[in-house]
């Protein structure tokens, strides 16, 4: 049961991340808007019909402080999901994988968390390139000029947050208290108190 909702709340954030990586609302103008990957532009009033673009490598992002953001974002992410991919495996595999040492996903929570953070950290740095500042008009170094923060950046944002909780919050598991091993069974809902035994 607890391994299920941690799957869960793994492949959750792993895809809430990725759209949030891929949209171009990060910094927005009434008619542009840029992300990491991807920028969109449209005709004043008509944000229907737009024209978005994708950096496809990281010789198109148009600066160095973009590039290091871009590769510490999807350092990030890989983390997560690879971290996504074992939470899962420990909820459907739970009695193979019970043998399994170590603290669990926390570790990889906790570099995809710090690599997003400083990538969130770095992209602003951006805002003083030629491409943001013909979008943005007087932008800067973390000055936005004429652009609004968007959602995708706000969603990164909370999404490190979470991975940064869950990391903290570790993973459930088997507790010595006392001379005692508690075993928390998924089966029956309760708490089993094992004596241990001295050989």
């Amino acid at each position: 049961m607890v391994g299920d909702v941690w799957a869960a709340l793994g492949l959750s954030l792993t895809c809430i991340w990725a759209l949030s990586l891929i949209s171009p609302a990060w910094f927005q103008t009434p008619t542009f808007s840029f992300g990491v990957f991807t920028y969109c532009s449209w005709s004043q009033g008509d944000s229907w019909n737009q024209s978005c673009r994708i950096f496809r490598s990281l010789a198109d992002i148009p600066d160095i402080a973009w590039k290091v953001s871009a590769a510490m974002l999807l350092g990030g992410w890989i983390l997560l999901a690879f971290n996504s991919i074992v939470l899962l495996s420990c909820a459907l595999f739970p009695k193979w994988l019970s043998s399994r040492k170590g603290s669990g996903p926390a570790p990889g929570l906790a570099a995809a968390a710090t690599a997003t953070a400083v990538g969130l950290l770095v992209f602003p740095i951006s805002l003083a390139t030629p491409f943001a500042k013909e979008a943005c008009g007087a932008s800067s170094m973390y000055r936005s000029g004429h652009c609004q923060l968007g959602w995708g950046y706000v969603t990164t944002i909370l999404n490190a947050v979470l991975a940064s909780l869950l990391s903290i919050i570790g993973w459930p598991g088997t507790t010595k208290v006392q001379g005692r091993t508690i075993l928390i069974s998924s089966d029956t809902e309760r708490i089993l108190l094992v004596p241990e035994t001295n050989k």
